[in-house]
């Protein structure tokens, strides 16, 4: 009988995501086996810490978010920090962010100084306007996806 393996089985993801949309896509590639590694930037990391509480002061909107992947705070703002995440992303196949457009650039990490390191790097970029045109430095989360989108008007 052989084994059956998840669908991602194998497969690396570094995530620098945060509040809800990168987390839960990350959460779903750790659901499908991939190996997940969740990147937290000190002092505050992902701002859902602070989400209301179950036990021992954890959020439980952060372990739901975050369950079945392994957790690193580094402050990639430093020299030595940026040097580790460096040093990972040669072992890494895909990296998710989501953070404003340009940020991850001006932490020292775009696609093509990452894409250098590893060349078969997949990087992922979650915004809600996206990462070009007119509306992509503007900041968004959910609701104003919705309202942008007419969803809100729809729904009343």
């Amino acid at each position: 009988m052989t084994h059956l393996k998840h669908v991602l089985d194998g497969y690396r993801i570094l995530d620098f995501t945060h509040a809800l949309a990168g987390p839960t896509a990350t959460r779903l590639l750790a659901e499908m086996g991939a190996e997940v590694i969740k990147v937290e930037i000190p002092p505050v990391g992902d701002m859902t810490h602070a989400f209301p509480t179950v036990r021992n002061q954890r959020s439980a909107f952060y372990v739901q978010q975050n369950r079945g992947k392994k957790s690193l705070f580094i402050d990639v703002k430093t020299p030595k920090g940026l040097a580790i995440i460096k040093a990972m992303v040669k072992k890494m196949d895909v990296l998710v962010e989501n953070f404003a457009p340009g940020a991850i650039a001006r932490m020292g990490l775009d696609y093509a100084t990452l894409s250098a390191i590893n060349p078969g790097l997949v990087m992922c970029s979650i915004s809600a306007f996206g990462q070009t045109g007119p509306l992509a430095s503007r900041p968004g989360y959910d609701f104003i996806a919705q309202a942008f989108a007419g969803v809100t008007h729809v729904i009343g």
